[in-house]
């Protein structure tokens, strides 16, 4: 499969890219000389067009499955400045990023539909559908360098405006700066600037 020039293949396990996948590559905020961070790597899809633009990547994923596919993704497409590692959000991370990237585990669902294996994780929000995207929000500062900029993929039913809040709150200019709407939701790029 290719995607405006990256090369890639599905793997079982992964979250395969799709709508919200491409709203993130086709809107990256990306300079030259960047240092970018990709949390929940999936394929590497990301990772890989961000390291067309800049100068490195490190990527990680929580699913060992998205690890393995994210590296044979970036073998394919022959890049040599992307990292990827195992890590649950900032767990094994001690660098600071001019851009960190997220396609967040979005979805509402419900206790009794909540399943725990490894594929689930990619979209599972927790019942309000914000479980990793609060926790990544209070994380993510803490990694980024003085004027970095965080992008985060979400859904209209895990509430925006919280999430723009909440950057605000932290100082930071968030703002949605690209909606694609898929049958009952919009999926949103938040974009937030320190």
């Amino acid at each position: 499969m290719n995607y405006n020039g990256v090369e890639y293949n599905e793997c079982e396990e992964v979250y395969p890219p799709a709508e919200d996948t491409f709203l993130l590559i086709d809107n990256l905020k990306i300079k030259s000389s960047d240092k970018v961070l990709e949390i929940g790597t999936g394929s590497g899809i990301v990772s890989i067009t961000a390291s067309l633009k800049c100068h490195e990547v490190t990527s990680t994923d929580i699913n060992p499955h998205a690890i393995k596919c994210a590296k044979n993704n970036i073998k394919l497409n022959k890049r040599e400045n992307i990292t990827v590692f195992l890590s649950d959000l900032f767990e094994n991370i001690n660098d600071k990023y001019d851009l960190i990237l997220f396609n967040t585990p979005y979805l509402p669902v419900i206790e009794e539909e909540h399943v725990d294996d490894d594929y689930s994780k990619a979209w599972d929000g927790g019942e309000s559908g914000r479980d990793v995207i609060d926790k990544f929000i209070k994380q993510a500062p803490g990694y980024l360098k003085k004027d970095g900029i965080i992008q985060l993929v979400q859904s209209s039913l895990s509430d925006n405006e919280k999430t723009l809040e909440m950057f605000e709150k932290m100082g930071f200019e968030a703002e949605i700066t690209a909606i694609e709407h898929i049958f009952f939701e919009d999926i949103t790029l938040i974009t937030a600037f320190k």
